[in-house]
């Protein structure tokens, strides 16, 4: 089994603008530093986006606590079309049960941009695979929450 998000990300900026946001690896370590990671490695070569952190895990149910432990280290990788606007991401967690795959595209609204982000969670737990993928969701649905909050006061700077 596994289960999907999707969220749409609106800026007020043109896609040149979000897509150089994206491509700019300032931006993916200030997004890091405002995610609030232990540590933190990035790596932008031409259209691939290569990112290292670990972050404390708060708030965690019991079941899921045993599994996931105090911290997590995610690997995020992105392989993006040459003007980042449409990529391919892929995010795993070394030592857990659980991975993330997706897309992210971005497409004109107007004078703005909408970023839109599907992932596809799977856990392979029996039992409480579903509830895993469930959280693991939420956790990457706050992170790319935060990414947005950062995106729009780095577009507007």
């Amino acid at each position: 089994m596994s289960k999907n998000l999707s969220i749409d990300l609106a800026y007020d900026a043109p896609i040149a603008a979000v897509s150089g946001m994206l491509a700019d690896a300032a931006f993916r370590e200030e997004v890091c530093d405002a995610q609030h990671a232990l540590s933190r490695s990035v790596a932008v070569t031409g259209s691939t986006v290569s990112i290292r952190y670990e972050q404390a895990v708060n708030g965690v149910p019991g079941f899921a606590k045993k599994l996931v432990g105090d911290t997590i280290e995610v690997h995020q990788d992105e392989i993006w079309s040459p003007d980042f606007v449409t990529g391919d991401l892929k995010l795993t967690l070394p030592g857990k049960p659980g991975s993330l795959s997706g897309t992210a595209r971005l497409a004109e609204n107007g004078a703005g941009t909408v970023e839109t982000v599907s992932l596809t969670a799977t856990v392979s737990v029996p039992l409480v695979s579903g509830k895993l993928e469930d959280l693991i969701l939420s956790i990457f649905k706050k992170a790319l929450e935060k990414e947005h909050q950062v995106g729009k006061r780095w577009l507007a700077g």
